[in-house]
């Protein structure tokens, strides 16, 4: 079902001729297509948020003249304070809403989609900034090789939670990649040798990239990555999550 709204998601996108580059880009999306299901909207919207790095909400009916939303935010944009602002403008145009900053969701008569995408979009606008809808990478920098095991991942582990402006520290370094599979559906599994290392190799997976970063086998890599610990089968390793990968 995810697959097939996504599709549609993106032909949408498509229509509308988008370009992250261009002065035209909207600084915010809503959707909604009338045989999308209420269940996977989330995703969906995540996924097109990652993809175009902007906030989005993407809306299912729910077969008695509502749509419910769910909104997913990017860095810098307190999604929940948004929705709040557009309430108070036209009091009666969302039924209800609540969330945080980075995820919200809310219900609306179908009616008023129209009217809210267009008050949504303009109070996006109006609290955004340029530097905000810039897709930047940050990084805490490299780790030296002997940090990079399962006790140092634990220690961040421990010094959680992490969130809104107290962001998981990312690392970034360049490596080798040894070989790489498709797991699941456009997953990444990846075996990573340091540039600095004598042989050994680490895992690292990049959850919804596979078909982004493509064939990089064999290839010189700078990863930005967050070090993550993998249980399976009783064991505890480590594992990279790959947040942006690209060209050394």
């Amino acid at each position: 079902i995810e697959g097939e709204m996504k599709q549609q998601a993106q032909e949408m996108l498509e229509g509308l001729h988008l370009d992250a580059a261009s002065e035209n880009m909207p600084v915010a999306l809503t959707l909604y297509q009338e045989r999308w299901h209420q269940g996977v909207i989330g995703i969906l919207a995540s996924r097109i948020k990652e993809q175009w790095h902007r906030p989005v909400i993407a809306f299912a009916s729910d077969g008695e003249g509502n749509l419910k939303g769910s909104a997913r935010s990017i860095t810098g944009l307190h999604i929940r304070d948004v929705l709040d602002a557009v309430s108070k403008q036209v009091p009666g145009l969302i039924e209800k809403f609540g969330g945080h900053a980075m995820a919200a969701g809310l219900t609306l008569p179908q009616r008023n989609f129209e009217r809210f995408s267009e008050l949504f979009r303009k109070q996006v606008a109006a609290v955004i900034d340029d530097t905000t809808l810039q897709n930047r990478h940050y990084s805490d920098g490299s780790v030296p090789s002997e940090w990079l095991d399962v006790g140092v991942a634990q220690q961040l582990k421990f010094a959680s939670p992490w969130g809104q402006q107290f962001p998981e520290p990312g690392f970034d370094d360049e490596f080798i990649v040894v070989s790489q599979r498709v797991v699941g559906d456009n997953h990444l599994k990846l075996v990573l040798a340091p540039q600095d290392s004598n042989g050994d190799t680490i895992d690292a997976i990049a959850f919804g990239q596979a078909e982004e970063i493509g064939d990089v086998a064999g290839a010189s890599v700078r990863v930005l990555y967050q070090l993550d610990i993998n249980h399976y089968m009783g064991r505890e390793s480590l594992q990279l999550l790959v947040r942006h990968l690209e060209p050394a």
